[in-house]
């Protein structure tokens, strides 16, 4: 007898496909919700370099070379030109105040000296001889007030007698009025003389006055001009080295030419380029130091030049004490600019990322140090060793500093 069978719906064929499409489904679900689909490159450990985020002390500093120069020096321009004649120092030499370095001739200033002194005498003898003519003069009117009073003296008591003779008729009326005419006269003659003569003193002592100042300053010229030979022997101004262009005797030095300078030895400055970028960081009283010989110096900025010349312009910095013993000019030393006060804050070490980044992103490895993963951040200031960091990071992970440029622009980096 036949058995009518049943159609199994549970068969096994049927349950491993549908067990099939369900782990499908899952994993199609799993790479569209959970799967980490970004680019993703393999890189070799070896070659990238590691730091690590840390919090310390930030110090706000740039490394500037500058040359050692004199801090003081006295320039050497020739007052008047002429042929050298002698060289008594030589560039090099340590010289002191007065003494004697070159010996010019000038035959034309010479002679041009002799017909100043000509003018000037006969000027001033000129001058002498109207003074005389003046103190004459005074002398002149002294003398007729002088005859005045003197027929005064004489005819006041005559005519006092010939009033009296006459009071008594022993003399006429016309003989009292000669007497008396007389008298007048010389009392009235005296009184316009007497005018006459302090008018005269008055603009005699104003002219004797500027005749004595004109002898002055003509005194005073024909000094001068006695000195511009001097010129022609130039002598040290201070004591220090000298350093002069080269020279030799017959070569002709035009008048404020510049043949040389003094440098004092006690003192020095460093002459420090800087990039133009750092001008409105840069100012008076910025310290910064140097290590020489295995010792720490401190300087500080005391002049500022801010001509830019080739993308740079320059300051002076002073020894806050003492300079190197046996330094020299144009020395070099690497000194340590501090452009602000140093704070605590998060540090990134400096790397070659920044190039390719700008700051704005850097890869930061797991745990494990296998997987390096791109994060957004944001740099501050920086020095030669560390960046401020401001966000996207925090004390104790671990970025990848080196250059980026061969990682395109994957943002997942296995790190192998």
């Amino acid at each position: 007898m036949d058995r009518k069978l049943e159609k199994k719906t549970w068969t096994p064929k049927f349950v491993l496909l549908i067990t099939g499409g369900i782990a499908l489904l899952s994993f199609v679900v799993f790479q569209f919700l959970f799967a980490d689909n970004r680019a993703t490159l393999n890189v070799d450990r070896e070659r990238i370099s590691v730091a690590t985020v840390s919090r310390g002390e930030f110090t706000d500093y740039i490394p500037v070379s500058g040359n050692m120069e004199p801090a003081e020096t006295f320039y050497l321009d020739a007052i008047e030109g002429g042929i050298i004649q002698q060289v008594v120092r030589e560039s090099g030499a340590l010289v002191d105040k007065g003494d004697t370095l070159l010996i010019l001739t000038n035959s034309n200033l010479q002679l041009d000296v002799m017909q100043r002194e000509t003018m000037l005498y006969e000027q001033i003898n000129n001058l002498r001889q109207t003074r005389l003519l003046l103190d004459q003069n005074d002398l002149s009117q002294q003398g007729q007030l002088a005859e005045i009073d003197y027929q005064i003296s004489l005819l006041k008591p005559q005519y006092s007698r010939y009033k009296e003779l006459h009071d008594k008729k022993l003399v006429s009326d016309r003989e009292l009025e000669e007497i008396k005419e007389e008298y007048d006269y010389n009392l009235k003659r005296k009184q316009l003389t007497y005018a006459s003569y302090r008018n005269d003193s008055i603009a005699r002592s104003i002219q004797m006055n500027q005749l004595r100042q004109s002898e002055q300053r003509m005194q005073m010229s024909l000094d001068g001009v006695g000195r511009i030979l001097d010129h022609l022997v130039i002598r040290a101004p201070i004591t220090g080295q000298l350093a002069m262009v080269k020279i030799e005797i017959g070569q002709s030095i035009n008048c404020g030419e510049r043949y040389g300078q003094i440098d004092i030895l006690d003192r020095f400055k460093v002459r420090v380029p800087i990039d133009e970028l750092y001008l409105p960081r840069v100012g008076i009283g910025l310290t910064g130091s140097f290590t020489l010989s295995g010792v720490n110096y401190e300087v500080e900025v005391d002049k500022i030049y801010p001509n830019i010349t080739n993308g740079r312009f320059e300051v002076d910095m002073v020894f806050t004490a003492d300079a190197p013993p046996g330094a020299r000019r144009g020395q070099t030393v690497r000194i340590r600019l501090e452009l602000g006060d140093s704070e605590k804050t998060l540090l990134l070490p400096t790397g070659g990322f920044y190039k390719d980044t700008g700051g704005n992103w850097v890869f930061v490895l797991n745990e494990a140090g296998d997987k390096a993963v791109k994060r957004e951040i944001r740099l501050g200031r920086k020095n030669p060793e560390f960046y401020e960091v401001l966000e996207g990071l925090e004390p104790g992970d671990r970025v990848i500093v080196s250059g980026y440029e061969n990682f395109g622009k994957n943002e997942v980096l296995v790190v192998r």
